[in-house]
């Protein structure tokens, strides 16, 4: 991940970023206004663009929710500290990540490789080494990167793809939210962090919060989620 797109008004910011960035092995553009900064982002030329909420004439969501409509490259949203609902907002219309400002950049650059990671290949630690599952009516490759219900393509963000694979490769065991969000999201879970509860709720509404009569994806309280097996209904 080497071409990166800074989409934020704030000057001062964007020249600090690629000042850092750049001896970290990463080619920074930086955008101010945000009409300019979403044709720069439909553009396919960026592996990342880290986008921030508050900008001029744009939020960061209208263009988030622009660019959802053709393009899965992944977004890292920049957001108020304290400002909850702007995390989960993004979340659900696709970000795959969010960072607090002000920021250490050090975090940027760890939160920059884990959605690398993501975006190129399943953790290899995984009990299992498979690149292709298969269960109910899904079929999710590792190797094309696609999602298939029957044969339909479902257009998942690299977060999504990253949760359905652990979830769908540790079927009918409970895993708790401490460890998809250490295994997905590649950092421990932080008090108060509903990250992995919107990327659940977003497959939910992909793929069907029931299949064969059953909960697909089911809600242990206080632990975590179950992607369910036919044997458990009932």
């Amino acid at each position: 991940m080497k071409q990166i797109l800074v989409i934020d008004d704030d000057k001062e910011l964007c020249e600090l970023l690629s000042e850092f960035l750049g001896p970290e092995g990463f080619i920074v553009e930086t955008v101010h206004k945000p009409h300019r900064g979403l044709l720069r982002a439909l553009s396919g030329e960026h592996q990342l663009v880290v986008l921030d909420v508050m900008l001029p004439g744009m939020t960061g969501f209208e263009l988030l929710r622009s660019l959802r409509k053709s393009s899965r490259v992944p977004v890292l949203m920049l957001t108020a500290r304290g400002e909850d609902i702007d995390r989960i907002i993004g979340l659900e219309m696709g970000a795959d990540d969010y960072l607090p400002k002000p920021f250490n950049p050090r975090e940027l650059v760890a939160r920059i490789h884990a959605i690398g990671r993501r975006a190129g290949t399943v953790d290899q630690s995984s009990d299992s080494s498979l690149s292709r599952i298969e269960l109910d009516d899904i079929v999710i490759d590792q190797a094309s990167r696609t999602v298939k219900q029957g044969r339909t393509d479902i257009k998942v963000t690299a977060v999504e793809f990253a949760l359905l694979y652990e979830l769908l490769n540790k079927a009918g065991r409970v895993m708790s939210r401490e460890e998809l969000t250490k295994k997905v999201l590649g950092r421990e879970l932080e008090i108060f962090d509903r990250s992995i509860d919107v990327h659940v709720s977003s497959l939910r509404k992909k793929l069907g919060h029931k299949i064969a009569e059953r909960e697909r994806i089911k809600t242990i309280r206080s632990v975590g989620y179950l992607y369910t097996l036919a044997q458990e209904e009932g």
